[in-house]
């Protein structure tokens, strides 16, 4: 991304507050995209911040998530990814080192 434009992370975008310190944090827990270090860098993002929907565990819609194969739906249409996989292009990465795309049956 050229314009200079700040790369925020999924907590900064969705305002949930499953980070440290975060409003949710008491009830919910700290969100493992927050605290996932094995992901930090990719799409530019701290731990697993611009690659939450490849992290389990998050908190979207209301509620906890589970995997990606899970999620996969709800986190392709989110505004969130959409935003990532547009600013990071053309070396967006969909899924965390190692991780394999399982087709559903």
């Amino acid at each position: 991304m050229s314009d200079g434009k700040k790369k925020i992370n999924c907590w900064e975008h969705k305002k949930c507050g499953r980070e440290p310190g975060g409003a949710k944090v008491k009830e919910l827990g700290v969100c493992p995209a927050v605290t996932d270090a094995s992901v930090d860098g990719v799409n530019s993002g701290k731990n697993g911040g611009r690659l939450c929907w490849a992290v389990s565990g998050t908190f979207c819609g209301g509620t906890v998530q589970g995997t990606f194969a899970q999620k996969e739906l709800t986190c392709m249409s989110c505004e969130f990814y959409k935003m990532v996989k547009h600013d990071e292009f053309p070396r967006f990465d969909l899924l965390r080192p190692n991780q394999k795309f399982q087709q559903r049956k």
